[in-house]
């Protein structure tokens, strides 16, 4: 229940900094603001400050920031009316929402860098291939390795990491494993069949990885452990270079996926979220921080995918008027809304089913389904 509380937060905070973003410019570009929203469906609380009402809804999975005149067929010709601005005002306006999004992402993974936090992958990769546990039954004890062996290769390739030997294992390709060890000095060669196992993942999904039953010596003291720590201003370099790599990741995923070069089914939604967010809870602070930041600069990118509703569909409709001289007729303007509503919307659907897909809810509803 509490992760589920850390989660609601999380949404709650990325979502309030995305339409702050927007609210905040509108004010500064003279633009009234009627109604601040932090969720969707019935009214729990509100207040009106400054002219603006803000409310909190029942809902916590959206928000949005109600404008004066942001409908072009309800414009008065009043002051203080979003389509009475220029172009160049209304294009702010709108994409301050996700250009929030990538701050609040630059300064998690600035903190992140600053407090420091487990690199996962240089800790790996400071410990040897020494077996420091064998589990009764397993492959490794039928054949004779014992704890203090130190793995050299496996099917002739070099292991001088943990990391390696993991990969060597899992990822190969024969029947039986050749593995080549030192004890006392000796080179002593094994053959050996490894053993599936069955695994689930963050998200329930079982996965069967190969594996020979033995185990790394501990970590006997802090220095085994990698953690990265800069200064204030190194840090804030690293911030920048993390916020750049999530951002071509994100870019390049959705690319790949409307090229038809990656799976939509790889598309995370908000129950793959929760999930993610659940298990950083687990490993620490620093790491939950960094999960943050991740999935602010990916809802800022995705807002500017040209797509009515989202931000940045409005944005290429405004330099669509830019280019013409002249606004889209009401007609299209509805047209393209329309569509681009529907596209959201089937979006929204595929992306919950293949989050229900991939924590196996859909099989077991397949499996009671009476057939």
């Amino acid at each position: 229940m509490m992760t589920l509380f850390i989660f609601i937060f999380i949404l709650s905070v990325l979502i309030l900094v995305h339409e702050w973003g927007h609210y905040i410019t509108a004010r500064k570009c003279g633009v009234k603001v009627e109604q601040f929203a932090l969720g969707f469906g019935p009214k729990i609380a509100g207040r009106v400050i400054n002219g603006t009402e803000f409310v909190l809804c029942a809902i916590p999975l959206g928000g949005y920031v109600k404008m004066a005149g942001d409908e072009r067929d309800q414009c008065k010709g009043v002051s203080g009316e979003f389509f009475g601005q220029s172009i160049g005002h209304r294009a702010l306006i709108v994409v301050m929402g996700p250009v929030v999004n990538l701050v609040l992402a630059y300064a998690c993974f600035w903190v992140v860098f600053m407090i420091g936090h487990v690199d996962l992958d240089a800790s790996a990769n400071k410990v040897l291939p020494v077996v420091g546990q064998v589990l009764e039954g397993s492959a490794a004890q039928k054949t004779g390795i014992v704890p203090g062996d130190r793995i050299l290769n496996v099917n002739g390739k070099a292991v001088l990491h943990w990391p390696d030997l993991q990969e060597a294992v899992t990822t190969s390709q024969t029947a039986q494993l050749s593995i080549v060890l030192q004890r006392q000095g000796q080179r002593i060669e094994k053959t050996l069949v490894p053993s599936d196992h069955t695994q689930k993942d963050i998200f329930g999904r079982t996965h069967v990885t190969r594996r020979i039953g033995v185990g790394p010596r501990p970590m006997d003291n802090a220095g085994d452990l990698v953690i990265t720590r800069y200064g204030f201003l190194q840090a804030s370099f690293k911030a920048a270079q993390e916020l750049g790599s999530v951002i071509l990741k994100t870019c390049t995923a959705l690319t790949e996926m409307l090229l038809g070069l990656r799976s939509p089914k790889e598309a995370m939604g908000i129950i793959g979220m929760f999930f993610v967010v659940k298990f950083a809870v687990t490993v620490g602070f620093s790491f939950l921080l960094h999960i943050v930041g991740v999935i602010s600069a990916s809802l800022g990118v995705f807002n500017l995918l040209p797509i009515v509703p989202l931000d940045g569909g409005h944005l290429f409709l405004m330099g669509l008027e830019k280019l013409r001289g002249k606004t889209l007729s009401l007609r299209v303007d509805r047209m393209v809304t329309r569509a681009g509503f529907s596209l959201i919307i089937a979006l929204a659907v595929f992306v919950f089913y293949s989050d229900f897909e991939r924590i196996g809810l859909i099989d077991r509803i397949v499996n009671i389904w009476p057939h």
